[in-house]
């Protein structure tokens, strides 16, 4: 998506201070006045508090789905914030390999830390880290792309639109979990729901995707079985290996 680039600002607060910041800006400051409440009665729902949050992204691109998981801090018990519609996101099921081809990534990601973008040509932006150390591997060496967010609007090559409404919920949550100490966000994106007659069916429609894709099953069984996030390596041929 290298025509939609934008300026980052390279906040990187520590602390209870990346809050402040961020929402100095009128975008976030705007986010919180329409948003706050909603996102606090559906943290309440499943028990959980702002001031104690971490939280999980989970993306399914056939079904445009983009799940978000939270916890508290001190007890791994993942339970289901929301779930949103992706409004647009391009390509279609596999994994994102050079620059320009569309493809919305696939595998085990993070929003890293400095990559939250209040000023986003797209209202807000959270970005990813892609390509990650399997992608290094298995994409274009010289061009494998980059630049990829989950973003307002509904408009996107290679990201994921969320719409402006949407994606204010899912920055504030971001932003409660990083201004309590999470530097590193979690977001899978799978194909589709990973079960055995989805894998089967989405295998045989793209043949070429087949050891990859049962790769990051391993990491989708690992949660949905246990509601615990994965602890993987990625080996010298760029698969996941799950621990």
């Amino acid at each position: 998506m290298n025509w939609a680039i934008v300026l980052l600002t390279g906040v990187t607060i520590l602390g209870n201070g990346f809050k402040a910041e961020h929402k100095k800006n009128a975008r976030v400051k705007n986010a919180y006045q329409e948003k706050e409440e909603v996102v606090t009665q559906l943290l309440t729902k499943q028990g959980l508090k702002a001031n104690d949050l971490r939280i999980f992204l989970r993306a399914l691109k056939e079904e445009k789905k983009l799940e978000i998981w939270g916890s508290s801090l001190k007890k791994e018990e993942w339970k289901l914030i929301q779930t949103y519609s992706i409004c647009s996101a391009s390509g279609e099921l596999g994994p994102k390999r050079k620059q320009g081809d569309w493809q919305v990534p696939e595998g085990f990601y993070h929003i890293e830390e400095h990559r939250f973008n209040p000023v986003s040509s797209f209202h807000l932006s959270l970005g990813i880290n892609y390509p990650n150390a399997s992608d290094k591997i298995l994409s274009d060496k010289k061009k494998p792309g980059s630049d990829i967010y989950i973003h307002g609007a509904c408009a996107s090559i290679g990201c994921m639109a969320m719409t402006d409404d949407f994606i204010q919920e899912i920055y504030i949550m971001a932003v409660e979990a990083r201004n309590n100490g999470q530097k590193n966000i979690p977001v899978h994106i799978f194909p589709c729901y990973m079960n055995d007659s989805n894998l089967k069916r989405i295998q045989t429609e793209y043949p070429q995707h087949k050891s990859f894709w049962t790769s990051l099953q391993k990491g989708y069984s690992h949660f949905e079985k246990q509601h615990k996030l994965p602890s993987f390596v990625v080996n010298a041929k760029g698969d996941y290996i799950f621990k």
